[in-house]
């Protein structure tokens, strides 16, 4: 008999009809009165599947997989609790297929040559097809992966692979397009609640020993957050807790007596770390602080590591606050020398108060557009040598290669700028800082037009500069140049939000999917 540390399996040609309790044909156990629940209710035909109707249609993949019309390679993709060892359920016994399952958290290469060398032996011989089942296929490495190329791509066997995790990421590229991928969705609230009426009543489950009560059934459908297994699990001990109180029903005070905590659906190495991260991002850049305070309680609870949460607060910072509330740099860098400092559970804390800064600050995306053109520019190649009045003229023999000859030194103007040119010969006029009218920023687009054309040497120009204070010479501050508030008269503080500007958001400098840097941080 082959084993594979998950199911146990039986030798082809035993009996299908075996008491509750023995090793099945297919492989699989059958389910007794001591099984869990989730196992005595799972359904034993395809027409008791529940939640993914887009995949039930006649003729489609999964029915083929199901009744063997097709010795298709699939691969399952969805959240625990949607169905997916139970389809492997329904392969298994519906045809006179060989079926052979295994886990990716304890198989490895050698397990995996041994059944397809058997598969081949029975393929040559005439025997029955072999279906090879794994579980967790995203735990496979690479080696293990590329070790079921051949025999999927001749059909020696025939796939069928689950995974809680995008295979976009955890697959590779050949075994995926070997292989037909189907999508299964969370089961919907109105689906978990159908599964549980039908637990309670059928004598595979509680047979009618306890009823539940409404309020009870809606805490653990809101528990479950789509997965059934939880829900059923949930149901089993609610039920449980009641007969021990010799209680009829099951009310909402044992049902939260039985479970209190929800089900966090997150994998800090998977799909909806990144998922999640970029609703958490476009959160606070949406300034929908309630929602971004909501992601960063779901990352918090489902274990993510606070450092990387306060490392994207700090990109946040500048990415999309910048010059509209400069002091947002210094708040997101303070929580993350805090999450460091304090650690959890406390900096929690910190960190929220980071999260509502960032979300209610007024916005500017000022600094990523004005990096990204520098460095678009440099990488197509503008810009040329240093001017020679800027180069550097500390060295013995530099003032003799007239390194430094012409340097003006700001501070010797009453105004603390002067004409002079910084930029290479080919850049020259070029600009990439455009301010927003958002919050501090207002202030600095009053005073830059001014600035760039005393640097250039274009002379004040009365139309947009600033106009100097009276006696001094030198620029107005944000008072003068602030607009004022509607209906006052009085200056806008810095701090105040200003209508939205008409130009578009350029995009994340760091991806909107939460990743750093040029790809997705990993832990």
């Amino acid at each position: 008999m082959e084993s594979d540390a998950l199911f146990s399996l039986a030798e082809p040609g035993e009996a299908r009809g075996v008491p509750t309790g023995t090793v099945r044909a297919d492989g699989f156990t059958a389910p007794d009165r001591n099984s869990p629940l989730p196992v005595r209710m799972r359904p034993v035909t395809i027409d008791e599947l529940v939640g993914q109707e887009h995949l039930l249609a006649p003729g489609s993949p999964l029915r083929q997989l199901v009744t063997g019309t097709s010795p298709m390679s699939v691969i399952l993709w969805g959240p625990p609790g949607c169905g997916k060892t139970t389809i492997a359920h329904l392969v298994a016994g519906a045809t006179d297929r060989r079926f052979v399952a295994m886990s990716a958290l304890s198989a490895g290469v050698k397990d995996v040559r041994a059944v397809i060398e058997t598969a081949r032996r029975e393929r040559r011989a005439g025997g029955r097809p072999t279906v090879l089942f794994i579980d967790e296929v995203h735990r496979f490495s690479k080696t293990q992966q590329d070790s079921l190329l051949a025999a999927v791509e001749d059909r020696t066997v025939t796939l069928l692979a689950a995974t809680t995790e995008n295979p976009y990421f955890s697959v590779i590229s050949p075994l995926l397009s070997r292989c037909v991928l189907l999508t299964l969705q969370p089961l919907t609230d109105d689906a978990v609640r159908g599964l549980l009426r039908r637990a309670v009543t059928d004598e595979r489950g509680l047979g009618g020993a306890v009823t539940l009560a409404a309020d009870a059934e809606d805490h653990l459908v809101r528990l479950a957050g789509g997965d059934v297994r939880k829900a059923l699990t949930a149901l089993e001990a609610a039920a449980g807790s009641a007969l021990a109180l010799d209680a009829a029903q099951i009310d909402l005070a044992v049902a939260e007596r039985a479970v209190d905590v929800a089900a966090v659906r997150y994998d800090r190495d998977g799909d909806a770390h990144y998922d999640v991260t970029s609703a958490f991002i476009k959160s606070m850049r949406g300034s929908d602080v309630d929602a971004a305070l909501h992601w960063l309680a779901r990352m918090l609870v489902a274990g993510e590591d606070a450092r990387f949460i306060a490392r994207r607060l700090v990109i946040f910072a500048s990415e999309d606050v910048g010059m509209a509330d400069p002091s947002a740099l210094s708040v997101a860098t303070a929580a993350a020398h805090a999450v460091e400092y304090v650690g959890l559970p406390e900096a929690q804390l910190n960190l929220a108060h980071a999260v509502i800064h960032l979300a209610t600050a007024p916005k500017s995306n000022s600094a990523t557009t004005a990096i990204g053109a520098a460095i678009a520019d440099v990488r197509a190649g503008r810009g040329g040598g240093v001017p020679r009045s800027l180069r550097d003229a500390h060295y013995s023999g530099a003032r003799g290669l007239g390194h430094g000859r012409g340097y003006r030194y700001p501070h010797d103007d009453h105004r603390g700028v002067v004409t002079q040119q910084y930029a290479p010969d080919d850049l020259v006029g070029v600009d990439y800082y455009q301010p927003s009218g958002h919050g501090a920023e207002r202030a600095v687009a009053g005073r830059l037009p001014l600035l760039r054309r005393i640097v250039r040497g274009q002379g004040p120009n009365p139309a947009t500069d600033t106009p100097a204070r009276a006696g001094t010479g030198t620029p107005a501050r944000a008072e003068m140049d602030t607009p004022a508030r509607a209906g006052t008269g009085t200056p806008a503080r810095t701090g105040d939000m200003a209508p939205a500007d008409d130009r578009p958001a350029t995009g994340d400098a760091t991806g909107e999917d939460g990743s750093e840097a040029a790809g997705k941080e990993h832990q």
